[in-house]
């Protein structure tokens, strides 16, 4: 797909999961990707000329802000935006929940979320032209009583994209929630879930290039799916 040659795809979180799989299928692609992660560096293990790895927080304005100046220097711009980095844990009885939890997941989900796409607007306002977009889930679509806390961040953060969409279409700028059930990841550590129900890595990592590779004039603002052994 000639679409995604040089093109430069800031991910946050790309060193496992989701973020991995997407940028090792946008590298096969030829795109330009920056990995901007908190723990290991994608680099360490992927040699690829087009890859960078930063070390940072998305958590922290200021980790934000000199990782997407270190994209610009590597690579001159930022033509998409995946914010993949996450965080979420069970909390199936409120009132024993500490503040900490809480806390921890709005700043990931939500406010993360908001840093990165306020240094990536100041890139793709100027050149009036971008992709943003951020891997939300169903969570973000439907409540689960095991998980409230981080049901409400993903709904934070949906109401975050959705609404940006609306203020940047008319830039030239694209918004996109990618929304995929339960996905097999480290996010589940060794809780007892049935696993081979769950969609890949890699499934999601597909929709997303599916979405990055549409014509500049398709626009979608949201795309939910799920695996079919899931939902039977």
């Amino acid at each position: 797909m000639d679409k995604l040659k040089n093109k430069t795809v800031f991910i946050t979180g790309a060193s496992s999961g989701i973020g991995r799989a997407t940028a090792q299928v946008l590298l096969e692609k030829g795109a330009n990707v920056f990995d901007f992660s908190r723990s290991r560096q994608l680099t360490n293990e992927i040699s690829h000329e087009n890859l960078r790895s930063f070390k940072g927080d998305v958590t922290v304005e200021a980790d934000v802000i000199a990782g997407f100046k270190a994209c610009l220097e590597a690579f001159g711009s930022v033509d998409a935006l995946l914010n993949n980095a996450g965080v979420g844990s069970v909390s199936p009885d409120m009132s024993t929940t500490e503040l900490d939890v809480f806390e921890q997941m709005m700043d990931v989900n939500v406010k993360g979320v908001f840093l990165c796409n306020r240094e990536a607007l100041k890139v793709m306002k100027e050149k009036q032209s971008g992709h943003i977009i951020t891997v939300i889930s169903m969570a973000g679509q439907r409540t689960n009583p095991n998980a409230p806390i981080y049901c409400s961040s993903k709904f934070g953060a949906r109401g975050l994209s959705s609404g940006l969409a609306d203020q940047v279409l008319k830039l030239g700028i694209k918004v996109t929630d990618v929304n995929p059930g339960p996905t097999d990841s480290d996010y589940w550590g060794d809780r007892k879930v049935p696993r081979e129900k769950f969609l890949q890595p890699e499934d999601v990592a597909n929709v997303i290039l599916f979405v990055l590779s549409q014509p500049d004039y398709v626009v979608i603002r949201e795309i939910n799916f799920d695996n079919m052994k899931f939902l039977a």
